[in-house]
């Protein structure tokens, strides 16, 4: 891989995300110990899913052929579970956070639950991002066959922009998720889960790349879609924001919901 192709794939993966933490994330010190948290507790979900898959992996002796596949899809099962259910053990912390920081001190405005949304979205999606395009290049290092298929050769590429991908939608997740879990609509949550596996489960399921990411962009549009209208987005601020009229919409808004 030539240094153009890796500097080219690196801003395709990570461009968006590092202009979101310059214009969104980087002015509050706040947000960035909220993001690296974020970061921390995907972290720990890694480390758990590893420590499965290893376990899993020594029961069945590393075979080949068709319980290798078998255990590739328990292993994105379980890797996926296991971060939705970290995501969940960091949206309860943030809320038990808030709370104690209200019964502290009353009159100081703590961020509202959407912006830690949006904050520990992007802190897992940019921890993800790293850890698939760290082993997208181990994969271009050799030895041994590129991509889990072996037969495409835009597999690097196809892999940047799928990065870029997770990256958006662990944000939308995030929202959507917050937002499930405090008004209690448990269906919300389910719709995270289910994508989140549909998403993992096209890496490994089709051989053709530009398919995969065609159906990984359509769900993130759509996710992306209903994360901007669960923030408290309409068309009426879309029409403002795209103006640069809206100075009181989500991230600009510390007032708690």
């Amino acid at each position: 891989m030539t240094a153009a192709v890796f500097f080219g794939c690196a801003f395709i993966a990570f461009g968006p995300a590092f202009a979101l933490y310059i214009f969104t994330i980087a002015t509050e010190p706040l947000r960035i110990i909220f993001l690296i948290a974020g970061a921390f507790f995907w972290l720990v979900s890694l480390l758990l899913s590893s420590l499965v898959w290893f376990i899993a992996g020594t029961i069945t002796g590393h075979k080949d052929g068709p319980v290798q596949k078998y255990l590739l899809i328990f292993g994105v099962l379980v890797s996926v579970l296991i971060q939705e259910a970290f995501r969940f053990a960091y949206y309860r912390l943030l809320k038990k956070a808030n709370e104690g920081l209200k019964a502290i001190n009353p009159e100081e405005t703590t961020p509202s639950m959407r912006l830690l949304a949006y904050v520990s979205g992007l802190g897992f999606g940019i921890m993800s991002g790293v850890f698939s395009f760290v082993n997208t290049l181990s994969d271009s290092l050799g030895p041994g066959t590129v991509g889990i298929h072996g037969d495409s050769p835009q597999f690097f590429i196809h892999s940047a922009f799928m990065t870029l991908v997770i990256i958006l939608l662990h944000i939308f997740w995030g929202i959507v998720f917050f937002d499930g879990c405090e008004k209690k609509r448990w269906c919300a949550l389910l719709v995270v889960v289910l994508t989140h596996l549909l998403v993992s489960a096209l890496t490994f399921l089709s051989p053709q790349y530009g398919i995969n990411l065609v159906l990984s962009y359509t769900i993130m549009v759509l996710m992306g879609i209903w994360a901007f209208f669960v923030a408290g987005g309409s068309c009426r601020t879309l029409k403002l924001c795209l103006l640069c009229q809206d100075k009181d919409f989500l991230l600009f808004s510390q007032r708690s919901r």
